[in-house]
């Protein structure tokens, strides 16, 4: 593919990607004229069917074309320099867009999504479950998706389900609502010894990446989820933030009302300007420690069931999660 011609298709796929619904090729033509861009509908159309034909874009009959998670990776590939830092703004950006509201309980929550097959989901189910159990998944609700149902830019496709968990990345949002500023530094593996954290032995700064340090870890095989249920020593995903030392006591007040809900993900909260486990913790700020939303799919890559996986996928009314032990009833 030449110069000009892959700039073309990176053009479409980015207004299908930030719109994020069918669009038609007058539709693309038009929103890339107001850009400044001279291209005709008959030039989109042509590049389009190009896309259709790489797996980029698929038709949604008289709507137009949507990108698939094909033309998501070739359009995030062509851009890596300029997407440094971009798990930082992201996470800003949904922290702000997410509406839940704790004390009614409603409103949207952040939401992680692996596909896969149903049977395989099933076959995985028990392990799935000792993750929540035991405390290494955030929270206690799930959410399920059906062919068809769509989750950001995501579709389930044919005989897949999607298997929703809560983000990590909500917290910040709660945190935020009731006035208190959340840094999110990075994300690692941390140790568990005799079921308890012990200390981070890998980390990946959110700034430094273009996708979810946890993603990579997980698809690295470098967790071990199946020794830490299983014997209490193990690795997990787990998120490193920092908070004011003023906002100590009121974040141990919503730790305990999140838990109260089933979004329970705080493993520990540091007091002001210590380090927490072994690291340093900024003077003024508290170290806090949240569970990895990823955790319960790190099961399905360390049993040889490779997933489709996608951190901060996009955002659900909190109503349509419910407790992990009915996901046997609801498969």
């Amino acid at each position: 593919m030449n110069g000009s011609n892959k700039t073309k298709i990176e053009s479409i796929l980015q207004v299908l990607h930030k719109l994020q619904r069918p669009l038609t090729g007058s539709q693309i033509a038009e929103v890339l004229t107001s850009q400044g861009e001279e291209i005709s509908e008959r030039t989109v159309r042509l590049y389009l069917q190009k896309c259709d034909e790489a797996g980029y874009t698929e038709p949604v009959g008289k709507q137009g074309r949507t990108i698939t998670a094909k033309g998501i990776q070739y359009l995030e590939s062509g851009n890596i320099i300029q997407r440094l830092g971009y798990m930082s703004s992201k996470i800003d950006r949904m922290t702000y867009a997410m509406t839940f509201d704790l004390a009614l309980r409603r409103g949207t929550v952040i939401i992680n999504l692996a596909i896969l097959g149903k049977e395989v989901f099933r076959s995985r189910l028990a392990e799935v479950h000792q993750v929540f159990e035991q405390g290494y998944a955030m929270g206690t609700l799930v959410g399920l998706l059906r062919p068809g149902d769509q989750l950001g830019n995501m579709v389930i496709p044919p005989e897949h389900v999607g298997f929703c968990t809560v983000c990590s990345v909500t917290l910040n949002g709660v945190l935020l609502k009731h006035g208190i500023p959340t840094r999110s530094l990075f994300s690692g593996l941390l140790e568990i010894e005799n079921h308890r954290p012990s200390r981070f032995v890998e980390l990946i700064s959110y700034d430094g990446t273009t996708v979810d340090p946890l993603q990579l870890f997980i698809k690295g095989r470098m967790t071990d989820y199946l020794g830490t249920i299983r014997t209490g020593y193990g690795k997990i995903g787990a998120g490193f933030r920092e908070i004011p030392e003023e906002s100590y006591e009121l974040a141990l007040d919503l730790a305990d009302k999140l838990t109260q809900v089933g979004l329970g993900a705080f493993m520990h909260i540091g007091l002001p300007s210590q380090d927490v486990l072994n690291i340093p913790v900024q003077q003024g700020c508290c170290g806090v420690i949240v569970v990895g939303g990823l955790n319960p799919l790190a099961i399905f890559e360390e049993t040889g069931v490779p997933v489709q996986q996608y951190a901060l996928a996009g955002l659900m009314e909190f109503h349509q999660l419910f407790p992990y032990y009915e996901l046997k009833n609801k498969l």
